[in-house]
């Protein structure tokens, strides 16, 4: 229930990003990739953004335009699951060039807090929190390290076991070389906040 609240907070508050769920038992499973898959990926791409001659010439030098996503869900956080939780998000999510982690409810305990951003600087590792309530008061609590690479190798062996993530990658190459996004490929995006939170409590 959670994924649609992610999809809208995406494409709200993250530049117009969208996003895909993974589907886990979708994979292959034939090596060892208990902690692999992330929940939802995602990308941005500046179509809209930029003017048509800096995209045009971006997309001719050797840089990429665009940012990828990697999203480990919980519903919450607290000292109980921290550390599995955010360890299962570094194994999954790091490939990406921007990795989170994601929670509804997320403890404020002081020292709890503390240490997630501890845990969040070391690793790069950004936190997100869903507000159910109210969506528009979801926030990207501790930001994530950039990375200008994507780590391919780990993306390759997650296309490998999953069809959801292959499908993502195939899409994504349609949209860059096309130059127009097709939104219908990923996850729907709800604008209306009111009814994702009914949505969610009606489930």
């Amino acid at each position: 229930d959670l994924h649609q609240l992610l999809s809208h907070f995406a494409y709200f508050y993250m530049g117009g990003a969208y996003t895909k769920t993974i589907f886990h038992e979708r994979s292959s499973k034939k090596s060892f990739g208990e902690w692999l898959h992330p929940d939802m990926v995602g990308f941005y791409l500046p179509i809209k953004d930029w003017e048509p001659e800096i995209l045009n010439l971006s997309m001719a030098s050797s840089s990429s335009i665009v940012t990828l996503y990697s999203f480990e869900l919980k519903q919450q956080l607290s000292f109980q699951n921290l550390r599995e939780s955010f360890f299962q998000a570094v194994s999954n999510s790091s490939w990406a060039n921007e990795s989170y982690l994601v929670a509804a409810r997320i403890s404020e305990d002081s020292e709890f807090l503390s240490e997630l951003k501890r845990l969040s600087s070391s690793f790069g590792v950004g936190i997100i929190s869903l507000d159910v309530d109210d969506p528009g008061a979801s926030k990207i609590l501790f930001q994530p390290t950039h990375k200008s690479e994507v780590d391919w190798e780990t993306a390759n062996k997650l296309a490998a076991e999953n069809p959801d993530f292959r499908r993502f990658v195939a899409d994504l190459k349609i949209d860059l070389e096309g130059k127009k996004i097709h939104p219908s490929e990923y996850d729907a995006v709800i604008k209306d906040a009111e009814e994702i939170t009914k949505n969610i409590y009606k489930s």
